[in-house]
C-alpha cells in the first residue's frame, strides 16, 4: 500500500496585491477556465459593491460571512455489513473554510440577480447576517450530523 504524501500548506505568492490567504482561496474558487484576472475583477467589484451597500469595511463583512458559513462537522458515508451509515466527523479549520467558500460561491451562482458581481456581493452580505443559501447549507449539514450522532462510534 502506498504511503500518503505530506502536503505542504500553501502561502500567499510574493508580490501579490492581496496579503490575505483567505482572499487568495476565495479568488481561486471563483476561477473558471483558468481566467484568474476575471476572477480577481469579479471579487474586487463584489467587495466594492458590499462596501457601497453596507457602508462598512467589506473585509470584515467577508470574514464574518466565512465564519458564519464554516461548518464544524460533516457526515461521511461508511459502509458496514451491507448498510451505509452517515457518520458525523469533526473537521479541521482549513477543511471548514474550504467548504464554506465553496458553498458561498455555489449559492451565489444559483441566486436570481443579474451578474455574478451582484450575486456574490449579496450572498456575502446575507451570510454575514446569518441568512442566505450557504448558511442554510451549513445548518442542514449540522442537522444531519446531529441526527446521525448515534453512528459516531464507527471510525474511519
Amino acid at each position: 500500500m502506498a504511503h500518503k504524501k505530506i502536503v505542504k500548506k500553501q502561502t500567499v505568492p510574493d508580490g501579490s496585491e492581496y496579503e490575505n490567504f483567505l482572499i487568495h482561496m476565495f479568488i481561486n474558487r471563483i476561477l473558471k477556465n483558468g481566467k484568474k484576472s476575471l476572477a480577481q475583477r469579479i471579487f474586487d467589484r463584489a467587495m466594492l459593491q458590499i462596501q457601497e451597500s453596507t457602508k462598512s469595511n467589506s473585509g470584515e463583512i467577508l470574514k464574518e460571512a466565512i465564519k458564519n458559513v464554516t461548518p464544524r462537522v460533516e457526515v461521511k458515508s461508511r459502509r458496514m455489513r451491507g448498510s451505509t451509515y452517515q457518520v458525523p466527523k469533526e473537521i479541521s479549520q482549513t477543511r471548514g473554510i474550504t467548504l464554506g467558500l465553496r458553498w458561498i460561491i455555489q449559492a451565489a451562482k444559483t441566486r436570481p440577480e443579474r451578474g455574478m458581481i451582484l450575486r456574490l456581493a449579496n450572498e456575502i452580505i446575507d451570510a454575514s447576517k446569518k441568512s442566505g443559501i450557504a448558511v442554510r447549507k451549513r445548518d442542514e449539514m449540522h442537522r444531519v450530523a446531529e441526527a446521525n450522532k448515534a453512528y459516531a462510534r464507527f471510525k474511519f
